[in-house]
């Protein structure tokens, strides 16, 4: 992996539907080299999946996003990797992350309501054996979503990339 790709990489995390065209522009390629790349890093995993970032609120159909925090006791030989690979299971479950600190884990959980996400919670996730603690918090209003803000007046103008 060279700089161009790592600037292809930056660029399609911004905007992943930008046009390949406009794409070898910006980086400085032929067009049919950007596009090997893109199918190159797509190949090898260093892109998983392309989404779309999206208000549900203005799509008329609102879910609620909690945080939660998780203390956990890792288990011999397999440390924390078997009870990520069980709580990433949930559909419920956006986003897993082991992190340093007071917990082990940070989730992202949506549900309908937060009696949802509450429930969800205290019948899948606390339970487990190896659990100890549980916070939980709810995203009260999103500024910002994977690098797009969701308020015009924050949302500014972009700085290019550059290396």
């Amino acid at each position: 992996m060279d700089d161009k790709d790592r600037l292809v990489l930056h660029i399609l995390e911004e905007n992943s539907h930008v046009p390949i065209e406009e794409l070898a522009t910006m980086v400085e390629l032929p067009v049919h080299e950007a596009a090997d790349r893109v199918r190159a890093l797509e190949a090898a995993g260093v892109i998983r999946k392309y989404c779309a970032v999206i208000d549900w609120e203005k799509a008329g159909d609102s879910e609620v996003t909690s945080i939660i925090a998780l203390k956990v006791t890792p288990e011999r030989d397999y440390g924390y990797d078997r009870i990520a690979e069980r709580i990433a299971r949930f559909r419920e479950v956006k986003t897993l992350r082991l992190v340093s600190g007071r917990y082990d884990f940070i989730i992202l959980v949506t549900g309908r309501t937060m009696q949802e996400v509450a429930r969800f919670v205290s019948e899948h996730i606390a339970p487990m054996e190896q659990i100890n603690e549980t916070s939980t918090q709810f995203v009260m209003k999103t500024y910002k979503e994977n690098g797009t803000p969701y308020d015009e007046r924050i949302a500014g103008e972009r700085l290019p990339y550059s290396f």
